[in-house]
């Protein structure tokens, strides 16, 4: 087998399966200092998950879009955080940097800290920004869409298909995203 079928392979096998139980996690909040978990959002409709950090120029080009799905939804009981797998990898990456970036953007979602990066491995995402929405039932929770939040990293306005707030109207009208799945662009994760 030739290193970049092996290689392939071996993603294929981490990355979640659309529909794929995804364990419960915690992690802290580096603006309010709080643990945030799945279990404490099993009454949300679905709850979004965007990787990003402070450092990727593609992070600040989609951060207010981001926010701006948080504001859209969140009457609709649909929880969002940022997750950021860069966490201690460098100054601009500390956990001080987080607050200070989140607090000049005015997040009102929390930014969380990933420094083991265990939860990035287990959402298999490769890129920053990209987006996993996962969904709760009896059994936990499953990946429901995972990938780009739009077609358009450098503008807003030009983007014409919007992946991922589609994808939250699609759960909340009880059908199933489509697609499931698109390829992030972005910074690469830099996995240690």
């Amino acid at each position: 087998m030739n290193k970049l079928v092996l290689m392939t392979a071996l993603c294929l096998m981490a990355a979640p399966l659309l529909g794929q139980r995804i364990a419960d996690f915690e992690l802290m909040d580096v603006v309010s200092g709080k643990g945030f978990s799945l279990e404490q959002h099993r009454d949300s409709k679905a709850i979004v998950i965007v990787f990003s950090s402070v450092g990727c120029p593609f992070s600040k080009l989609y951060e207010d879009r981001v926010l701006e799905l948080q504001k859209k939804f969140s009457a609709e009981s649909v929880a969002f955080a940022f997750i950021n797998p860069h966490t201690g990898q460098g100054e601009d990456e500390s956990t001080t940097k987080m607050g200070q970036r989140a607090r000049e953007k005015g997040y009102t979602l929390p930014f969380l800290a990933d420094p083991d990066q265990s939860v990035t491995k287990m959402m298999g995402v490769s890129k920053i920004p990209e987006a996993v929405v996962l969904t709760s039932g009896p059994t936990g929770y499953a990946v429901a869409y995972k990938g780009a939040i739009d077609n358009n990293a450098q503008s807003a306005e030009s983007a014409s298909v919007h992946y991922l707030d589609a994808a939250i109207q699609n759960i909340l009208n009880r059908r199933r995203p489509s697609p499931t799945t698109t390829r992030a662009v972005g910074c690469n994760i830099r996995f240690h």
